[in-house]
């Protein structure tokens, strides 16, 4: 139970810093990034990064939640529907994260 408590502040973190991202605040990214992206752009470059750490965030605390449901219920339907969910929540996030990065830094590196 520990474990999908840490997750769920895990995923409230990433969502918390995606917002601060979402606004404009890159100060959470790495500074090759923050190095490389002009001032016009910094606030779209903030919304799409901010936008894949939300999903990501969201994906974690959804995998939570039914990882926690299926403890209790010992159904694994759940698990298995989480874990879908937080795949899908990283792929899609990182996705959306790295497109940003190539679009905005023309390069993830």
């Amino acid at each position: 139970m520990i474990e999908y408590i840490f997750s769920s502040l895990v995923g409230v973190l990433c969502i918390v810093l995606g917002i601060s991202n979402m606004k404009g605040n890159i100060s959470s990214l790495h500074f090759y990034h923050r190095h490389r992206v002009t001032e016009e752009d910094r606030i779209p470059f903030g919304k799409m990064v901010g936008i894949g750490t939300v999903i990501i965030g969201c994906g974690i605390i959804i995998n939570s939640v039914l990882s926690t449901v299926s403890l209790y219920t010992e159904n694994p339907v759940f698990l298995t529907v989480g874990t879908v969910i937080l795949i899908a929540g990283f792929v899609v996030g990182i996705g959306i994260s790295f497109y940003a990065m190539i679009k905005y830094n023309k390069g993830i590196f």
